[in-house]
């Protein structure tokens, strides 16, 4: 059975900043778990794949973490469920919140967060597949229960017409069906296997124009493996990296995802590094393509994007760089004395990744970069130790649940805390459940960052850090703003409460220093903050995108990233604003965002927002109007904070009596669509999020709508 391990590490590759704490991670043990438990982990995982095939859900319930982490009995106090006539009650109420703190303290984890998947995309576990293959190492690193559940995964997310997604909710793309077909190969499925699952997802492939027509991203990715030729790929110069800062195009400049992106890619493609033309590799060649692998004209797909995933089109000026660098500077440069400059660009790509892998302990930024990194150094050296201290840091990344194993983004547990700690403080609860308090109290403070990047971080493109949170824990290092505010947020509110309830405070001064990183992300001309770095304010390098499957990626943009979508940022800008003193009553924006909500409350009295929302940058509901519980929570917590209470309390009685009477008997919520986005074209499941917010918003409701009988 499946045991999750929190807070533990051992081995010469692995170390640790704060002994580990936040770590999260899953261990196959054979002989743990009784047969009734392995029996009801069975029926979970059918229901869900039931419930697939009929149409039901993608995301998963993380039921596995749940079973393993509540230790009591949360059936003892029983449900409410009301009917049309009646009204919610304070007692109701009561009763609701209740049960949902008791949930929470259930599946809390001994360091104090809360254990969650965060994931979703279907492209982040190839890479991962295909570098551990070309290494030699698949069979050590995974087992043959990760195998059987990474195969899970992929079957039980394939789309009825034999394809699969950018991402579980997503229609079928030649990325995802191409990268999840070939992961399934290397994961040991024949080529007619799954029940002619692999024959369909083939044949959605070569019905598509074959894997010629995947974006850049896959086409690096399979030119690694050996199925794809590197001189089908745009030109991805390491030369970037030396060229003078004041350049203003330098990448210095970029977003650091992008940055830590296209860092790596630049040294794969620098290297034209490919792993071993293997009976897997050659067979591949033929089974992705309409036509011989020998025929194709590679240079001729370098913009061959499939319509089924093309988002962002290349601009002209792009095309222009693409085709001046393939036909002028890659030639130039293979001739000495220019050839010199590959090797001294190769060298400084390397620098800033032994700087970014040692700063993040091996974790790097996320996943994407993770499996990048990981083919450079095995590339530099398949022997070295930062090859095996990335090997150490995979079990971080890998996530099991009901509908199988995938790979994280990075963790969420700093996220997932700071939220479920304020909706346990909103319940007015606290002295009932004050050790789940001082556990989250202790986990915070823990997962603090306490110094800056070592040495001189600003040469290596690098920011402070002291006195932030990052999105996951200490270790990962790269410091979040939203993460800090809100960690900052729990800690003043934890301030208030007697430490023989919460613990000790922490010390007034690692709290100026989480004031004096956020001020140093705010914006001089806008005003707002930046997510990790400062601003940047040149909107021309978005001309630099080179992804066709992302916008807005070269420069960071507040658009259609981390909520779906225009539900989620009223939801926070009216908190905001509430904090500042803007009332309904005296600021337009306020007013116009509550009247934004309460039109698009539907007929039942929830909300329910479409992914579809973060790409065409319109406001969509749910197909039929439907309701979505998270989404619901954030509507009414967004009018509760703007007074909506004291006007007209009849939409958050209805949305309240909808809560209540979703709530499950264990007093968990459903989990219905996914809410979290990024890059405006992807969305990102947070688990946690079914838990936290619809207990937030009873909890508010409860204190400022209800009055005690």
């Amino acid at each position: 059975m499946w045991e999750l391990k929190i807070a533990e590490g051992d081995g010469p590759y692995l170390f640790s900043t704060n002994n580990f704490v936040g770590r999260q991670f899953w261990e196959f043990n054979p002989n743990a778990g009784t047969t009734k438990e392995k029996e009801e982990i069975e029926k979970i995982q059918q229901n869900f794949k039931d419930n697939r095939k009929n149409g039901g859900q993608h995301a998963c319930g993380d039921l596995l973490m749940r079973m393993q982490e509540n230790q009591i009995d949360l059936m003892d106090i029983a449900p409410i469920r009301l009917t049309d006539d009646e009204q919610v009650t304070f007692e109701a109420a009561t009763t609701a919140v209740k049960k949902g703190v008791r949930l929470n303290r259930a599946i809390q984890a001994k360091d104090g967060h809360w254990p969650a998947e965060s994931a979703g995309p279907l492209f982040f576990t190839p890479p991962l597949l295909i570098v551990l293959y070309i290494s030699g190492t698949i069979n050590t690193i995974l087992n043959e229960e990760h195998h059987k559940e990474m195969i899970r995964y992929f079957y039980n997310h394939q789309n009825e017409d034999g394809g699969w997604g950018f991402f579980i909710e997503g229609k079928s793309t030649m990325i995802g069906s191409t990268l999840v077909y070939v992961a399934l190969r290397i994961l040991g499925e024949g080529k007619n296997g799954g029940d002619g699952a692999m024959d369909r997802g083939r044949k959605w492939i070569l019905d598509h124009g074959g894997a010629t027509s995947i974006p850049s991203w896959g086409k690096l990715y399979l030119s690694v493996l050996g199925v794809y030729d590197w001189e089908g790929c745009n030109p991805l110069p390491p030369e970037f990296w030396i060229i003078p800062s004041t350049f203003p195009f330098h990448p210095a400049e970029m977003w650091c995802y992008c940055r830590t992106t296209y860092m790596p890619m630049s040294y794969l493609y620098g290297k034209r590094v490919q792993g071993p033309i293997t009976p897997l590799v050659s067979s591949l060649r033929k089974e992705i393509y309409p036509t011989a692998f020998e025929h194709i004209n590679w240079n001729k797909q370098r913009n061959n994007c499939c319509k089924e995933d093309l988002y962002y089109p290349h601009s002209f000026l792009q095309d222009v760089l693409w085709h001046t660098l393939h036909y002028i500077t890659e030639p130039i440069l293979k001739y000495w004395p220019f050839s010199k400059l590959r090797g001294k660009s190769l060298d400084r790509v390397v620098e800033l990744m032994r700087y970014e892998s040692e700063e993040t302990r091996y974790m790097t930024i996320g996943c994407i970069e993770k499996s990048l990194q990981m083919m450079c150094w095995w590339a530099e050296n398949p022997n070295g130790d930062e090859f095996k201290y990335h090997l150490a840091r995979v079990p971080d990344y890998l996530w099991v649940a009901e509908d199988g194993m995938t790979m994280h983004s990075f963790g969420s547990q700093v996220w997932d805390c700071v939220f479920t700690t304020q909706a346990i403080i909103a319940s007015n609860m606290t002295e009932e459940y004050a050790d789940c308090l001082n556990k989250a109290h202790f986990y915070l403070k823990e997962s603090q960052i306490k110094q800056n990047p070592s040495r001189d971080f600003t040469r290596m493109y690098r920011h402070i850090t002291k006195g932030a949170w990052a999105f996951s824990d200490q270790d990962h290092g790269w410091a979040v703003s939203d993460c800090t505010a809100e960690a900052l947020m729990c800690l003043l509110l934890l301030s208030n409460m007697p430490k023989e309830i919460v613990g000790e405070k922490v010390d007034n001064a690692r709290l100026y220093e989480a004031v004096n990183f956020l001020l140093y992300l705010q914006s001089p001309i806008s005003g707002g903050f930046a997510v990790w770095e400062p601003p940047i304010p040149k909107p021309f390098l978005q001309l630099l995108n080179p992804s066709e499957m992302f916008a807005d990626i070269v420069v960071e943009k507040e658009y259609g990233y981390w909520g779906i979508c225009f539900l989620y940022g009223t939801f926070f800008a009216l908190r905001a604003l509430s904090a500042s003193g803007k009332t309904y009553d005296n600021n337009e924006a306020v007013c116009k965002g509550v009247k934004f909500l309460l039109s698009k409350q539907n007929e039942e009295g929830g909300w329910g927002e479409s992914h579809l929302s973060c790409s065409t940058k319109v406001y969509t509901p749910l197909d039929g109007n439907r309701t979505n519980l998270v989404q619901t929570s954030w509507a009414m917590l967004g009018l509760m904070f703007c007074g909506q209470v004291e006007r007209d309390i009849t939409p958050l009685d209805k949305a309240a009596k909808l809560l209540i009477n979703a709530q499950m008997d264990n007093g968990d919520f459903p989990q219905q669509e996914i809410t979290g986005a990024w890059m405006r074209n992807c969305t990102l499941h947070f688990a946690q999020y079914r838990s936290i917010f619809p207990l937030w918003a009873l909890g508010e409701y409860r204190k400022r709508g209800c009055e005690p009988n």
